[in-house]
């Protein structure tokens, strides 16, 4: 299984700041191996956000996007006790995601 999405949540009033690192390699399919040979292209497609259960953003990413990539954003009409899902799929069909609870 991949490693954990690391979400850090930053509660001001009803604004939410949403720090999210994703640990991913992110093959863009270009590079060779030490043989020369190409290495597969992996790389996340899409990443979701549900604030208690409803999507309220859907990224999509591609082959140009650095590994180990990071998410900062906002979100508007959150309260302690609300919980954040985070969940990627990538090219190949890999999925993680993972929830944390505004404090």
């Amino acid at each position: 299984m991949a490693s954990p999405i690391r979400i850090r949540l930053r509660l001001s009033g009803d604004k939410l700041a949403v720090r999210v690192a994703i640990t991913h390699e992110m093959e863009s399919g270009l590079r060779l191996d030490a043989a020369g040979k190409t290495i597969a292209a992996r790389y996340i497609q899409i990443v979701k956000t549900e604030l208690n259960g409803k999507e309220v953003l859907s990224v999509d990413l591609g082959p140009n996007v650095a590994r180990n990539p990071n998410l900062d954003f906002s979100l508007k009409g959150a309260k302690q006790g609300d919980t954040v899902k985070v969940s990627w799929t990538d090219n190949q069909g890999g999925t993680r995601s993972d929830t944390a609870a505004v404090a």
